[in-house]
């Protein structure tokens, strides 16, 4: 499942966000939860929690069903 995710994240989210200046990095899976952290333009974006939840996690659910939250760390 990590695999997936990370391919997920390199081939669809990841240009997407670094259209707009930001970035993400895969941090880990803990149980069902995807741990990411946003980086550029993304970190300190007022909009990067609607991002993560209907962009970033979406997109990797529609992917890779059996995951059950998206979650930013510092």
């Amino acid at each position: 499942m990590e695999t997936k995710i990370r391919e997920v994240i390199e081939t669809q989210i990841r240009p997407l966000l670094q259209r707009d200046g930001g970035d993400i990095e895969f941090v880990g899976l803990d149980n069902r939860t995807v741990k990411v952290r946003l980086r550029g333009a993304c970190a300190g974006c007022p909009a990067s929690q609607m991002t993560l939840q209907m962009g970033v996690e979406r997109l990797l659910r529609n992917e890779v069903p059996d995951i059950e939250r998206v979650v930013a760390v510092a």
